[in-house]
């Protein structure tokens, strides 16, 4: 029996990749999910693990070559392979054959479940189990940080945790395990001793680790930056260095003599005493690494505009009850600015935009983030065709996202594809703020709270709930005009919600 190995997903708007290396030929044996080859894009490295054990058979695309994604690399005939492909077999592979068959009979592995797309380790954030407790299926017994998202890990099956290999706080690979345990009614002994941490140590830190080949794009850019790959902390399959690991050194590299030149003035033992020294969570590194990313690229400036929003109030006051008994949900304020944003997209397409190398790419499709504060810190959960949607459809929407960003249970889908960004600062009581681009996107509308304040309306002085409104706009894209009109287009629908419905 023949199996196909495709290309895997690129990631939105990759189109093509390169074949990088070929890390097996035709012939050799291979098990399932062992790195085949590499490819390149213009955005990351992309491994292509094997999808069965079995033998590599055709290669159809030679390194070198391009291809688009879900294309075929390669055959593998799965089964036991022949003699001379099992001599030619890793030694790691066959080390891990060797484990697999020592295990214990009735012991069941915990292994790290599906990070997503691109990520290639997490962090064990919190264990909800110690070793000698029963669970139960699918009861929650860890939960690992990514820097995208937190991620639970259910028992595989009712029994008893007798091993922990990987403590709070530590990293672990895709793919890797997590702890062992002794299944419902097995054989095996579930007696409470944890693993030492030395367990965990992955293979690249043994002697065979000079023996891992890093990726091609890695080494080209470790020998342009002159970086050493010793300083180098690989996050691939078994310690590889990745092209992501070398530009994230080179990036935190830079500032580094600064820091050791002028480190943080001397303080008092009592003050000493006094502080709380907390290790930033991967999440929280990541929102800091792209928000600095965004200011660093993007050409941002933010302009200003107020709204009245009495029309809104008084439409929303009107109608709220009946709503809520209608579509089971509340009618808040998001539907409106949302429904106005997309009104206002469709006049300025360069605002819903992003650049991509040397183009502009438009999109005739509105999925709006909205940008939701978390205990862990800030998501932004995406609305997808949010401009196909109704009022109650856009609050269920976002009621459902919110809930899953409050518990941490958002996936990495939910939080990708956004074409604009909607940021309510308002209800941590923000008056004026210029909010940060969500790069790719070229344009973030911020809200803030709502204030009784004087204007001049008529001729006369009244008390109205006014806002300010920022738009936070990349200039390589968006225009002063472009900007200055979508703002004003959103202002004139939530001051006459009525244009919303006649599409003025």
């Amino acid at each position: 029996m023949s199996t196909e190995v495709r290309v895997p997903a690129l990631g939105e708007s990759v189109t093509e990749a390169t074949v990088a290396t070929w890390f097996k030929k035709p012939g050799d044996a291979v098990e399932v999910d062992e790195m085949l080859c590499e490819l390149e894009t213009d955005k990351v490295t992309v491994e292509v693990p094997s999808p069965v054990a079995g033998t590599l058979g055709e290669v159809v695309v030679a390194e070198g070559e391009t291809v688009s994604p879900d294309a075929l690399l390669a055959t593998i005939s799965e089964g036991a392979p022949s003699a001379g492909a099992e001599d030619v077999r890793p030694r790691e592979v066959e080390t891990t054959a060797k484990a697999e068959s020592a295990q214990p009979s009735g012991h069941v592995d915990i292994p790290v479940p599906s990070l997503g797309e691109s990520v290639t380790e997490a962090t064990v954030a919190t264990w909800y189990k110690k070793v000698g407790d029963t669970v139960a299926a699918d009861e929650m017994i860890a939960e690992l940080e990514t820097d995208k998202v937190s991620v639970e890990v259910p028992a595989p099956q009712s029994g008893t945790i007798s091993k922990i290999h990987i403590a709070e706080g530590e990293t672990v690979s895709a793919g890797g395990i997590l702890a062992q345990m002794a299944a419902e009614g097995g054989a095996a002994s579930a007696a409470p001793t944890a693993e030492p941490a030395a367990a965990a140590t992955p293979p690249s830190e043994s002697g065979s680790a000079k023996d891992i080949e890093n990726a091609p794009s890695a080494n080209k850019m470790m020998a342009e930056k002159g970086i050493d790959p010793a300083s180098v902390k690989g996050s691939g399959r078994d310690g590889r260095i990745m092209k992501e690991d070398v530009m994230n050194a080179s990036s935190t590299s830079a500032p580094a003599p600064a820091a050791s030149a002028a480190p943080r003035a001397p303080v008092s033992a009592d003050d000493a005493n006094r502080e709380e020294r907390v290790k930033m969570t991967r999440l929280r590194q990541t929102i800091a690494r792209r928000l600095k990313d965004a200011q660093n690229t993007a050409a941002m400036l933010t302009t200003f505009n107020e709204v009245d929003m009495k029309a809104v109030m008084d439409l929303r006051n009107t109608y709220k009850a009946e709503f809520e008994k209608k579509h089971g949900v509340r009618l808040g304020f998001m539907s409106f600015f949302t429904k106005a944003c997309v009104h206002a997209l469709k006049e300025v397409p360069e605002v819903n935009a992003e650049i991509d190398g040397t183009d502009i790419v438009y999109k005739n499709f509105v999925h709006m983030g909205v940008a939701a504060g978390t205990p862990t810190g800030l998501v932004v959960p995406v609305i997808r065709d949010a401009d196909q949607m109704s009022f109650a459809e856009i609050e269920k929407a976002i009621g459902e996202k919110g809930r899953k960003a409050r518990d941490g249970k958002l996936s990495m889908a939910e939080m990708q594809g956004g074409t604009f960004t909607i940021s309510n600062g308002g209800v941590y009581g923000s008056l004026m703020s210029s909010p940060i681009l969500n790069p790719p996107q070229s344009g973030i509308l911020g809200m803030h709270k709502i204030q009784d304040r004087p204007v001049v309306i008529n001729g006369e002085i009244v008390i109205r709930p006014m806002m300010y409104l920022a738009l936070s706009y990349d200039h390589r894209v968006v225009d002063g005009k472009g900007a200055v009109t979508f703002l004003v287009r959103v202002k004139e629908a939530l001051e006459d919600p009525q244009r919303l419905l006649m599409d003025l």
